[in-house]
């Protein structure tokens, strides 16, 4: 916790001068989604607000609205913390997954496309796979899918996905094994990639519904095992 709280204070400089509660949850969602805090993590008003230079109500605030999105649990004289998902959440996200991304791409218009995030994200993945860092290709696969979900160029679509990668890697988090999760979608992603480079909407929104599909079941099936329906972690 200690290193998580460290790199935290690093971000104290992205609440510039006004240290909204908006903007503290910003920093603690993308927190979450790269994995700083893990599901099940308390978080210690004391510790973040010091780390952040954010008084205990902004923070507050701030818990109120991710624990609104999901994100958090407040749990009556125990304390905040990161959100445990059930399978039946895993499936919910997927779904939502799919209608936005497929739709996305469905939508995307005349070649060509502004692909640059996503070649980046894929680059990203190459370069945590050449680390054997399979945290760091999850997180980079979220990448891949956050730039897919740009390129529809609405402010409203990125805000509501990025509460949906954010739980996503609440889901990620848990897996026992990052790598065999991970690690076959880079390809997939490439494939995606290059299919739309190559100005094929329709095979990439193909790819995708396919891609997602199968990584619903994967999941839900390395999910399920590990935490079973209720949302629990193993003691």
């Amino acid at each position: 916790m200690a290193e998580q709280l460290a790199s935290l204070a690093d971000d104290r400089a992205l609440l510039g001068r006004t240290s909204t509660a908006e903007r503290v949850s910003d920093i603690l969602r993308s927190r979450i989604a790269d994995g700083f805090f893990p599901p099940g993590t308390r978080l210690s008003e004391d510790s973040i607000g010091g780390a952040l230079g954010v008084s205990r109500n902004t923070l507050r605030e701030a818990f109120r609205l991710l624990t609104h999105e999901r994100l958090l649990v407040h749990e009556l004289n125990r304390g905040v913390f990161v959100r445990v998902l059930t399978v039946e959440d895993v499936e919910d996200i997927y779904r939502t997954r799919a209608l936005v991304e497929c739709a996305v791409v469905r939508g995307l218009g005349e070649p060509p496309y502004a692909l640059d995030g996503l070649a980046a994200a894929v680059a990203e993945g190459e370069r945590a796979t050449a680390e054997n860092d399979w945290k760091g290709l999850g997180t980079a696969n979220i990448h891949f899918h956050r730039e897919l979900v740009a390129l529809a160029g609405s402010e409203r679509t990125d805000e509501v996905m990025r509460s949906v990668f954010a739980e996503l890697r609440l889901a990620f988090h848990v897996v026992d094994d990052p790598r065999a999760l991970h690690e076959p979608y880079l390809t997939r992603n490439r494939q995606i990639l290059r299919t739309l480079q190559d100005g094929d909407r329709d095979g990439a929104e193909r790819l995708l519904a396919v891609y997602l599909s199968d990584s619903l079941e994967r999941m839900v099936e390395v999910y399920r095992r590990r935490v079973g329906n209720e949302g629990a972690l193993p003691g």
